[in-house]
């Protein structure tokens, strides 16, 4: 370990940090989850060469790496241990190319979502997607785990986004993937492949995305409010029934709604309500609106209709707030299933009986145009208390009970790599561990996770 510190100096210098701060720091990440101990060391990339040479050199060696962007991670897919080297790719924060004419732009892997927005909206165009981690989370971690967030059930998640990448594999060699045109076929999508692989089959330096048109006109936001979030659950299926396409749909279960309100110091809600926020945008924006509220009266909730920007961000703003609302009540297990959209309700369901059967409380949240939820089971300590894992495991298998998925846009990292099985079968998860081997044969990239 002492030899590749200081054959890693010689060759990096002060890209290489074994500050203990920096290394605590590399332990964990936004899902609560914390290794054991420190990692040996973290290589700050400023290159595409500094991580060829970083991996040329832990390949040599045989030294496990953890890819990391900004660490906000909600399944422990870029936490680092005892004897790993960290190479983060935070500070490659190059916008290389916005070309207008092509809706495209070329971006280092370690540019903040919303910071490329900003820079796309002088040129009416923008990146979709969307997680709400936007302001603090990299494309290249968006593109390791496939991120999706509040706008994907119209404009989907990372993968539509994506043309084109530079991906740095286990042996230090760059890859080219993808292209710069609308259509490419040419040979296996190993693009395709990439993005949601959680940094196990390479590291992801550069990306070619897709843009869009900036919507013209003014959004129109719908606040629905209900007595009970299975009826909430039915009113959005109902809404995606009517072939309506908001550009986001947010559930927020009376808990949820709650807790967000203390830690924004906003009015307490009347107990049980529970928040259905759509949004839809594009010229029919205000009838597609008027629509579902129709709908939602009819489920028995009450609506009103903005058309006024601030006004609808800040109430998108509320659901944006679930994450740190619900870290600052404790150590939270954030769970992200999927299922067909139709099964909204019936899964909402699941949650409180789940809830019930355990005697927790499990703060909701959903991307309810895409069926995707986010059950939170808050404790506290560092170890997740046995209750919490039964009713993670009761979570999970209702979802595939469902027709579902164990993760919709978070990925598996460390924190579902137990249930996988359950869902791909043996034969698929047996051909997915032999693709990585593939890229990776001496298993050094983010070893531990996901397989």
């Amino acid at each position: 370990m002492a030899d590749l510190l200081a054959l890693l100096r010689a060759e990096l210098g002060d890209a290489v940090v074994t500050d203990p701060t920096a290394l605590d720091a590399a332990r964990t990440d936004y899902s609560g989850q914390r290794s054991d101990s420190p990692p040996l060391a973290i290589v700050e990339a400023g290159t595409v060469a500094d991580v060829q040479a970083a991996l040329r050199l832990a390949h040599a060696h045989r030294i496990p790496v953890v890819p990391r962007g900004a660490g906000t991670g909600l399944t422990g897919g870029a936490i680092a241990s005892a004897g790993e080297v960290v190479i983060s790719t935070s500070r490659m924060t190059g916008i290389l190319e916005i070309t207008a004419a092509d809706q495209l732009a070329v971006v280092e892997a370690g540019v903040l979502n919303a910071d490329l927005n900003r820079a796309l909206e002088p040129h009416g165009l923008f990146f979709a997607p969307d997680p709400a981690s936007k302001a603090i989370s990299t494309i290249g971690g968006n593109i390791a785990t496939n991120a999706g967030g509040l706008l994907c059930a119209k404009y989907g998640v990372t993968r539509e986004a994506v043309l084109g990448l530079r991906v740095v594999l286990a042996d230090g060699s760059l890859l080219e993937l993808g292209h710069r045109t609308v259509k490419g076929v040419t040979g296996l999508d190993l693009t395709a492949l990439m993005i949601g692989s959680e940094g196990t089959l390479g590291i992801v330096v550069e990306a070619t995305v897709r843009l869009l048109p900036l919507p013209t006109g003014d959004p129109a936001t719908l606040s629905a409010s209900f007595p009970d979030v299975v009826a909430a659950a039915a009113a959005s299926a109902a809404i995606t029934a009517a072939r309506l396409r908001p550009a986001a749909m947010e559930l927020i279960d009376a808990l949820a709604l709650r807790f967000i309100h203390e830690h924004l110091l906003l009015p307490t809600p009347a107990p049980g309500t529970v928040h259905l926020l759509v949004q839809f945008d594009g010229s029919s924006a205000a009838a597609d609106a008027a629509q579902a509220r129709a709908i939602v009266q009819h489920f028995e909730g009450r609506a009103a209709v903005t058309t006024d920007r601030e006004e609808g961000e800040g109430m998108l703003a509320v659901r944006r707030a679930f994450h740190p609302a619900m870290a600052a009540r404790g150590t939270v297990l954030i769970e992200d299933l999927a299922v067909p959209r139709s099964a909204l309700p019936a899964m909402v369901a699941e949650i409180r009986a789940i809830e019930e059967r355990f005697g927790l409380v499990i703060p909701t949240v959903a991307h309810a145009g895409d069926g995707n939820l986010h059950p939170n089971l808050i404790y506290t300590g560092e170890t997740v208390p046995p209750e919490v894992w039964a009713a993670a495991d009761a979570l999970f298998r209702a979802a595939l009970a469902l027709g579902g998925t164990l993760t919709g846009e978070h990925g598996v990292g460390t924190l579902k790599r137990h249930w996988l099985v359950d869902e791909l079968g043996a034969p698929q998860l047996d051909l997915q561990r032999r693709i990585k081997a593939v890229f990776d044969p001496l298993g050094i990239l983010n070893p531990g996770k996901v397989f």
